[in-house]
């Protein structure tokens, strides 16, 4: 299934969500804060609040693990979760968390969002309710939340420039700094994938001999990219040296497709994300040391960094007035990893219930290994 959803199509559920809670907006502006009239931030009771997390599907393992983070605070905290699958459509993402919105009690939010200008609708949506949103990866770069008020309490990610250089970098060194690689992009309609390939053909600047051949995007999906591998594989044959994927579920495809070809121990891998399925393949040496290069970040602090956020604002606990537009428009430290110093950070995976409590114990900015390292919106290079 795309992950992409037409312009027209978002426009008619904004239109309907903008209908919808237009009815509410009156009441929700009187009891809460972070309207742009200013009107003071209000604690809300613990007992009135579900926590709500929005993934973009439940297959890729990023997804999956931001939900295991998602339940893991909701446990820490005491307040019940609900979670929403978007299926990699628009349509499904609004309309469910709208249809939460519409039962009670106060959504405490964290959204992963399809593309990014699904991020107005969902936000102004959550705002009319009296709800608090922090959103990962995704939104327009002009739609800033102290624009919008102190119900869109932060927009939250790691450097997709970084991402794309590190792992670019690492491709074009494991193929021996000379040959022919292919790339995967996410969907088209998001900032995240858009700067991660930015990252890589700035990287590629510093290796004249590697040659990319083709951009090929795969919505984050993994069959996906498992077909537009194949179809590469045909196209490019034996030519293909490397393949760059913006994430690991994508690679993961890609691998497959590669190993169905015959050619696993003549091609190199490098993405974004550091699944346990590619932990696993690392430590191996599956094919010949395929997997070259990798970023550290996890689905589960993100998700738990977002929920917390939006859940310190709620309460009171944080005021969203006096935060920082770096705590507003956040970029989150990223690692690069490669087979020597794979250990270093697969040591947080045993362990999710305990990084949670340290989160709650030092905060959503101060928690290794994804601390606050500045403000967004990125710059792409040349800007």
């Amino acid at each position: 299934m795309s992950f992409t959803t037409t312009s027209r199509v978002r426009r008619l559920i904004a239109g309907a969500l903008a209908a919808t809670v237009v009815g509410t907006l009156a009441t929700a502006c009187s009891t809460t804060s972070g309207s742009s009239t200013g009107a003071a931030q209000e604690a809300i009771p613990k007992e009135d609040i579900v926590l709500v997390a929005s993934v973009i599907n439940l297959t890729n393992p990023y997804m999956a693990s931001m939900v295991e983070g998602a339940k893991a605070l909701s446990a820490e905290l005491d307040v019940p979760l609900k979670i929403v699958n978007s299926n990699g459509s628009s349509q499904t993402e609004i309309s469910q968390i709208q249809a939460i919105l519409a039962e009670g009690k106060k959504v405490v939010l964290m959204v992963n969002t399809v593309a990014s200008s699904d991020a107005p609708p969902i936000v102004n949506a959550v705002k009319a309710a009296g709800g608090y949103v922090t959103i990962w990866w995704n939104k327009p770069d002009d739609f800033e939340p102290w624009t919008v008020g102190d119900n869109f309490v932060a927009f939250q990610k790691h450097p997709g420039v970084e991402s794309g250089r590190c792992t670019g970098d690492a491709l074009a060194d494991g193929i021996g700094d000379e040959g022919n690689i292919i790339a995967l992009p996410g969907v088209q309609d998001s900032t995240t994938s858009q700067t991660r390939v930015a990252g890589l053909e700035d990287a590629l600047k510093d290796h004249p001999n590697v040659k990319l051949l083709e951009q090929r995007p795969a919505n984050w999906d993994q069959q996906i990219a498992f077909k537009e591998t194949q179809s590469l594989l045909a196209k490019y044959g034996d030519e293909i040296d490397g393949v760059w994927a913006a994430d690991d579920a994508m690679m993961l495809g890609a691998i497959e497709a590669v190993k169905k070809a015959g050619r696993i121990d003549d091609v190199k891998f490098a993405s974004d994300g550091l699944y346990p399925p590619t932990i696993e393949m690392m430590k191996s040496g599956m094919g010949d040391d395929a997997i070259v290069g990798e970023t550290f970040h996890r689905g589960y602090m993100a998700a738990a960094t977002g929920l917390y956020t939006s859940y310190l604002a709620a309460t009171g606990e944080l005021k969203v007035a006096d935060m920082t537009k770096e705590q507003r428009n956040s970029l989150f430290k990223i690692s690069c990893v490669t087979p020597e110093n794979l250990d270093e950070f697969t040591k947080y995976d045993t362990d999710v219930e305990g990084w949670v409590k340290q989160l709650v114990e030092n905060g959503p900015f101060d928690t290794e290994p994804a601390t606050l390292i500045g403000q967004g919106p990125e710059k792409l290079p040349g800007s």
